[in-house]
């Protein structure tokens, strides 16, 4: 028998916390400290709101720097600060945890997962609009792994 590697367990409970979205990108987030779970996360609306499934996305159209624009949709909490958040409501520090995350965190994400002291982020893929949150980790020294260096479509 293959035991899996804690990263590869991790990133494989992650997957099954994804299918909990309710937002098309489908992102599941896992806290971990010391091999143990401390908080789950997936992208979907604020506690109590109507879920896109439900009401729609509510999208933006964001235009960048060199031209290209992505659209984002502000009814979902991402799956990285819904986790920070769960553990913030339930007391639970995260200083020293690994994020086993969908894919590389936006730049809001990023400056939650610094700010709550986690310093290792393990992503499954890229995300399209990732560069600035690379230099921030970077600057930061927060460890980033990217598994597939795919960037993730949706």
């Amino acid at each position: 028998m293959n035991r899996p590697s804690w990263d590869e367990y991790f990133l494989a409970i992650m997957l099954v916390v994804r299918t909990r979205s309710t937002c098309r990108g489908q992102a599941g987030a896992v806290i971990v400290k010391e091999n143990r779970i401390l908080s789950t996360g997936y992208a979907g609306s604020i506690s109590g709101l109507p879920h896109c499934d439900e009401a729609g996305h509510m999208l933006k159209k964001t235009v960048h720097e060199d031209g290209t624009s992505t659209e984002h949709c502000l009814r979902t909490v991402h799956a990285e600060l819904n986790a920070i958040l769960n553990a913030a409501k339930h007391g639970v520090s995260l200083e020293g945890a690994t994020a086993y995350v969908s894919m590389t965190p936006c730049i809001h994400c990023t400056k939650a997962i610094i700010q709550a002291g986690i310093v290792r982020v393990v992503a499954q893929q890229r995300y399209q609009a990732d560069a600035d949150s690379v230099q921030f980790f970077a600057a930061a020294n927060v460890t980033l792994e990217v598994i597939n260096p795919e960037v993730t479509k949706y």
